[in-house]
């Protein structure tokens, strides 16, 4: 141990006289502890919410979708096999994408309806995983079902569709009910527009957490979609799963090359959801400063326990520096002082923070309501190089609020104290 340091421990080890000196440092150091458990704490809240948004935002829509400026693709075999292809795609499938309304008997709610291929789709997004009855393949053939005795009571042959369970609630349906889907789009009759209705049976219903696909996402199969759309052939797009969701926009830029750039665009889901993304990412940096200020007063009360350090040994000073003790030597025992105390308090704060997220994740003090969080209790993701920077920015902190009693301490000239002491 430096003589420097042994010095600064036994000035913050204060005589009883001025005991108030340790209480301060006392105060001091659980402020820093104090701050920088809180801080971590936060962080990995937010980090469990944009990890977990991105998850279920992921789970229900692929990685990229490519469509075209021209309107409608041409259901290509050839073109799906071209992405396919490209380095960095796992998996590749053409989807039809259009907005409904689903209707059951005088209760009616709005859907985004989208067709997929039953047996590529669980390829691309994971769906299947978050389905609490039935399958994607209970799309692939119709169902025999008899119709309520209003509708006539006969059996018939109909789709299956799969929709969210918060949906299924507000309908009052269940597995194997008959649904009808009615289009904007009307079409021509005797009588001059009709709108454009078709039946279908509930598959089954999945639960992927957000509320909104709870409430307005239904798939059908991809023929079924298009009939219904009367897209004849036609396909709103192909969508894409990457090997590394990171690097979905360089895979999307080799998509494009591989088609052939014009009129073919391949979105990224950080490019469809930007706005999302950067608004947490604002939110984490502005709570992290904010934060940030209660590390800042634990450092105020650094610097007031310093200066009154250096106001009470001001003899002891003056007595090193005539035996020889330079003025970097003086400095370094004071900034040592604020070191001691940011590291012993930032090691304290962290293994707090660890406990408290450890508490946050395995019993969930607090819920949230579904209908206007996305999740419904608080997620905690602890992130390493979370709990770095905010160990490093509180250290320094510490260190800089120690800077200004230390050159105070320094400049001290011996004669002036020792010829009044």
């Amino acid at each position: 141990m430096s003589w420097e340091l042994f010095v600064g421990l036994r000035y913050l080890r204060a005589r009883r006289r001025v005991a108030f000196i340790s209480l301060i440092s006392l105060i001091s150091l659980l402020g820093v502890t104090i701050g920088v458990a809180t801080l971590n704490i936060v962080l990995a809240v937010m980090t469990g919410f944009e990890q977990d948004l991105r998850d279920k935002i992921l789970g229900f829509n692929p990685h990229i979708v490519v469509v075209s400026y021209s309107g409608a693709l041409a259901a290509d075999q050839g073109l799906v096999e071209q992405v396919r292809g490209v380095p960095g795609v796992v998996a590749a499938a053409p989807f039809v994408y259009g907005q409904a309304m689903l209707t059951v008997g005088r209760s009616a709610s709005g859907v985004v309806v989208r067709g997929i291929d039953p047996a590529a789709a669980g390829a691309v997004v994971d769906v299947e995983r978050h389905l609490e009855s039935g399958s994607f393949a209970a799309l692939a053939g119709p169902h025999r079902v008899t119709l309520p005795p209003e509708d006539g009571g006969t059996t018939v042959e109909l789709p299956g569709v799969l929709i969210g369970a918060e949906l299924a609630r507000q309908l009052g349906v269940v597995s194997g009910s008959v649904v009808n889907l009615v289009s904007p789009l009307a079409t021509s009759g005797p009588s001059g527009l009709v709108p454009r209705i078709k039946r279908f049976v509930l598959a089954g219903v999945f639960e992927s957490g957000m509320y909104d696909y709870d409430t307005t996402l239904a798939y059908v199969a991809l023929p079924d979609a298009q009939r219904f759309f009367d897209l004849r052939q036609g396909l709103s797009g192909i969508e894409v799963r990457v090997a590394d969701v990171y690097g979905a926009r360089e895979v999307a830029r080799r998509i494009e090359t591989a088609l052939g750039g014009f009129p073919y665009r391949a979105r990224d889901w950080m490019e469809v959801n930007r706005n999302l993304f950067s608004a947490l990412k604002l939110e984490k940096v502005v709570y992290g400063i904010v934060l940030c200020l209660i590390v800042v007063v634990a450092a105020f009360n650094i610097l007031a326990t310093l200066t009154m350090v250096v106001k009470e040994k001001r003899r002891d000073i003056a007595i090193l520096k005539s035996l020889g003790g330079s003025n970097g030597s003086i400095a370094r025992i004071f900034i040592l002082n604020g070191a001691v105390i940011g590291v012993a308090g930032t090691v304290l704060g962290n293994l707090l923070g660890v406990a408290g997220c450890w508490l946050l994740e395995h019993y969930q003090f607090v819920e949230l309501p579904k209908d206007v969080f996305l999740v419904t209790t608080l997620p905690v993701r602890m992130d390493p190089l979370n709990f770095l920077v905010v160990a490093s920015v509180s250290i320094a902190i510490c260190i800089i609020a120690a800077l200004s009693p230390a050159r105070r301490a320094a400049r001290l000239v011996p004669v002036e104290v020792i010829r009044y002491e």
